[in-house]
């Protein structure tokens, strides 16, 4: 697929990625800012806070009948984590020209209203309106704590946070509980200003108009956005390795046991430890998958993750409390043999298939199209689908097996019920 990316203002760029397949149009604009502790929940708060209602628009009903106007499309606001960059901002979905009634243009008023949404909220004496800015908080203080819910996804949590102590890469998408429930209306407003001056805007657009068309509508809808010092998009620095393993037990009245390990990575030989990876817990012809929860049942899940912007290996795996050790040692042994070559051929050839057929899928899909060059664009890489399956499908074994010898562990997470032996 064709795609190009254009500086419209300063600090603002267009990703465009034509495309006349798809019946609907997507319009996205991502506010790029470095995470942080401190500043997480108010930038996850923010375009909850926005999507709520503009001057001309001032709440949710009157902003539905509009979208409903325009043939219901649709703005839903994202908070997304690539690399250590926060990005916060909103995805529209509307009818694509080809397919409106009478051949109508919804271009042009879908941008005008997102650019509302963005530089023109709703605000009272210079400040959000106290009860939107009351009721986004409590909703994404249930989000935060929904994560403790989901104990597999606490678990990877924790891992990252202990792993990547004192890193941004550690800091969840929706900051903390503690700062989310204490941030304040002035806090929100402050958070809003300094992204809308400072912050890189990146926006993407996937459908059948023109690139004059695009651009004329996107600088229109955002032509009063007051760029100033507009700060670059941070960099991910990959983590450095421990010299003594870290290991950390939490404790909760839980029924299974989550354990988490971290790995970092000494290459960086892309292609070939995403294929490692891939191999070793990637998918469900992986060796964690087949030995260590199907052949031995020492798990109830058990998959590994390639975090390629830190150079770190995550696995993550459900278990019985007294199957820690046996489950720990076999996930070790299962990555040796990764890093000792004892593949079969079906298993490099089913691994290349999972991984060739992940990127073809990527243009299937509009919000994928718009998920990946939006990681791409935040950890700044530029290498398109195509250019990444070429890279599987010639990466020998040798190059994997040594890429894999550079995986060493880091850190070992276990959350465990109350009152368990190990």
């Amino acid at each position: 697929m064709e795609k190009t990316r254009t500086k419209l203002a300063e600090g603002v760029y267009l990703t465009r990625l034509p495309a006349r397949k798809f019946k609907t149009s997507l319009l996205s604009a991502q506010f790029m800012t470095p995470i942080a502790a401190e500043t997480a929940a108010a930038q996850a708060l923010l375009p909850a806070v926005l999507r709520r209602g503009t001057m001309c628009y001032p709440d949710m009903g009157a902003l539905s009948t509009r979208l409903d106007e325009l043939y219901g499309a649709e703005i839903d606001y994202t908070v997304r984590k690539k690399g250590e960059c926060q990005c916060v901002g909103f995805v529209a979905s509307f009818i694509d020209d080809a397919f409106t009634p009478g051949g109508e243009k919804l271009l042009e008023p879908v941008a005008e209203l997102l650019g509302q949404v963005i530089g023109n909220p709703v605000t009272k004496d210079g400040r959000f309106l106290p009860e939107y800015v009351d009721s986004e908080r409590t909703n994404l203080v249930d989000a935060i704590r929904s994560i403790l819910n989901d104990k597999r996804d606490y678990a990877d949590l924790r891992l990252l946070q202990e792993m990547c102590a004192g890193e941004p890469y550690g800091v969840s998408r929706f900051g903390d509980e503690k700062t989310a429930q204490a941030l304040t209306g002035e806090q929100v407003y402050e958070t809003y200003t300094r992204l809308l001056s400072s912050a890189p805007l990146e926006l993407f657009y996937c459908g059948s108009a023109s690139a004059e068309r695009v651009e004329a509508a996107l600088m229109a809808a955002l032509s009063n956005l007051p760029h100033k010092a507009v700060q670059a998009i941070p960099q991910s620095q990959c983590h450095t390795a421990r010299k003594e393993v870290k290991r950390v037990t939490d404790l909760m009245d839980v029924t299974q046991g989550k354990l988490g390990m971290g790995f970092t990575c000494g290459s960086d030989d892309f292609s070939a430890l995403m294929m490692g990876n891939t191999l070793f817990g990637g998918s469900s012809n992986a060796k964690l998958f087949m030995n260590v929860r199907e052949k031995l049942s020492l798990c109830y899940y058990a998959s590994s993750l390639f975090h390629r912007q830190k150079g770190i290996i995550t696995v993550s795996s459900g278990i019985e409390f007294q199957n820690f050790q046996k489950a720990y040692d076999e996930i070790q042994h299962q990555l040796k043999a990764v890093q000792d070559g004892k593949l079969e051929d079906w298993e490099l050839e089913g691994a290349r298939s999972t991984l060739c057929n992940a990127y073809a899928t990527i243009g299937d899909s509009q919000s994928k199209l718009e998920n990946f060059w939006l990681g791409q664009t935040a950890t700044g890489r530029n290498d398109t689908p195509e250019a990444l399956a070429e890279g599987v499908r010639t990466v020998s074994p040798e190059r994997i097996y040594e890429a894999m010898k550079t995986v060493s562990l880091d850190t070992v997470y276990f959350l465990k019920g109350e009152g368990a032996e190990q």
